[in-house]
């Protein structure tokens, strides 16, 4: 077998078949890429290859970002932030039908400002929703498949480790991609509030209305809102305005977000080291998935799939749109049997020279995977928002998706949009940040 392409497609379905072993998919890529750059060019290039690939990702300034951008996450995620903002929102919708539950995505869309992770949205909002929807009656349904459904907001919307690492594997600068992921990710919001509100329009029982607060109550509320908007927008408009650069900006999140809990005393010795501990783990994680990454892709560009693979598709006798669709069911279908995270990581090298090849806006092309990614964690069998709802709830998992999937309709027309109209992604980051 000396055909480089024949070489490089057996070295992918191998990776696969090493991951459905649970060797972590980091480690599966670094061997497969070793071994599979060796066999085509010497070991000895291979050895050198690995040594600067792993030296150059773990020493890499620019993925400090990843980090610094998780660790402000798990300080939220561990802190009394998220309860502030869900209760800032109960008491300014929840006398509505369907409050909680509107209450639940307007803090969870707020919570998403400086904190990146899915499943710790997820997590948070199950420890503090479900328990006040419980107590108002609300069906199991609607609490958890809001619950499970609002984390993956996090996924478009900024700090997003899903559009990072998508800005480190495309060279795309990620405050661009932030800006990108905004109004798509404030459009599937709206629309889980408009999926609530006509559920409990059809089925008044589904989502009673809880007592109305005083506008004094309400107002009480408002400064800690502003407060997290504060942070997000100095992160943010850091960026933007060449304050600083991501990796500076996370670092100056991670410190007001710090600032915060210290002030508002959310958060005592032992909760800043389990988020400290937690976002190692993390970090870790995902900086062995690129360096993974990294050693596999120049295995798969001396094998030229990419390049071959872009020069078939662009050739197919059928429209863009099209080829389009069919890339981003592929990576639904890939992150359905595997990690998310991972399989971006795993399938982009592959698939976005055709992208750019075709004419696409890089950006736009990676709100619409982000949108598929979306999917992927709440759709079994690797819907670790769904997991993480039944693990704190214990609600069993026919309860948690019959609640979801009305709200799937919601991140598919969002989905749809975004694919029809590519300037709701582009238009802000044109916009903002020309050039």
């Amino acid at each position: 077998m000396s055909d480089p392409i024949t070489v490089g497609i057996v070295g992918l379905i191998i990776v696969l078949f090493l991951f459905l072993t649970s060797i972590e998919l980091g480690f599966a890529m670094i061997l497969m890429g070793f071994l599979g750059f060796g066999y085509l060019i010497s070991f000895d290039a291979a050895f050198n290859l690995l040594a600067k690939d792993m030296y150059d990702v773990l020493n890499s300034y620019s993925f400090t970002v990843i980090p610094l951008f998780v660790l402000m996450g798990q300080v939220a995620f561990n802190s009394g932030i998220a309860k502030r903002l869900f209760d800032a929102a109960h008491k300014f919708i929840g006398h509505i039908p369907g409050g909680l539950a509107m209450a639940t995505v307007g803090g969870a869309t707020i919570f998403k400002a400086i904190c990146g992770s899915s499943p710790a949205t997820s997590a948070t909002f199950a420890s503090v929703a479900v328990p006040e929807m419980d107590r108002y009656g609300y069906d199991k349904r609607l609490s958890t498949g809001v619950v499970a459904t609002v984390g993956t907001l996090g996924i478009l919307l900024p700090p997003s480790v899903t559009l990072i690492l998508y800005g480190i594997i495309t060279d795309q600068s990620i405050g661009r991609l932030f800006l990108a992921g905004i109004v798509p990710g404030l459009i599937i919001a709206a629309l889980f509030v408009a999926v609530i509100y006509a559920w409990c329009k059809m089925n008044p029982t589904i989502g009673p209305k809880s007592p109305k607060a005083t506008w004094k109550a309400r107002f009480k509320t408002i400064p800690e809102v502003i407060m997290v908007l504060v942070i997000f927008l100095l992160v943010i408009g850091g960026i933007l305005g060449g304050v600083f650069t991501p990796t500076e900006a996370g670092s100056v999140g991670t410190f007001l977000v710090l600032v915060m809990t210290f002030a508002m005393r959310d958060l005592n010795i032992k909760g800043y080291i389990k988020s400290v501990a937690e976002s190692v783990r993390t970090a870790t994680m995902v900086l062995i998935l690129i360096a993974g990454s990294t050693v596999l892709g120049h295995f798969i560009a001396v094998t030229t799939i990419p390049m071959v693979a872009a020069d078939w598709i662009v050739s197919l006798n059928m429209p863009s749109w099209v080829i389009v669709v069919f890339i981003a069911l592929i990576y639904l279908i890939g992150g359905s049997f595997i990690d998310d995270l991972a399989f971006m990581i795993l399938a982009t090298p592959i698939f976005y020279p055709a992208i750019l090849k075709l004419g696409y806006d890089p950006m736009w092309f990676g709100i619409l995977i982000g949108i598929t990614v979306m999917l992927g964690v709440i759709l079994p069998p690797m819907a670790i928002c769904v997991f993480v709802v039944k693990q704190i709830t214990k609600t069993p998992f026919g309860v948690i998706y019959s609640g979801v999937y009305p709200f799937l309709i919601s991140i598919i027309l969002g989905g749809v949009l975004v694919f029809l109209f590519p300037a709701l992604s582009t238009w802000l980051p044109h916009w903002l940040m020309p050039g």
